[in-house]
């Protein structure tokens, strides 16, 4: 059974920026180092893909669904730090 909601880790990370599940504690206990390894490099690409995007100025409901976005990434990123940092100490 796959750890990732979704399938896989692109799966995951894409469902995390697209706000329809959002990454807790419990499932990052399920997922193995390296597949949390697989999980952050995903979400820190797309997170590059999104600041890479331009959009007008005048675009203010494009620009909102972009942060949106970016804040979610961020939020799971962070989350994905915590978790590794309570693993080390053996909180997790």
């Amino acid at each position: 059974m796959c750890p990732f909601l979704g399938g896989s880790a692109v799966a995951m990370a894409s469902q995390i920026a697209e706000g329809y599940t959002l990454l807790s504690a419990v499932q990052l206990k399920r997922l193995s180092d390296s597949e949390m390894d697989q999980l952050q490099f995903e979400l820190e690409k797309l997170l590059r893909d999104l600041r890479g995007q331009v959009l007008p100025a005048d675009d203010v409901a494009g620009n909102q669904l972009k942060n949106r976005k970016i804040s979610r990434v961020t939020n799971a990123l962070q989350q994905l730090q915590v978790a590794r940092q309570q693993r080390a100490r053996g909180r997790l």
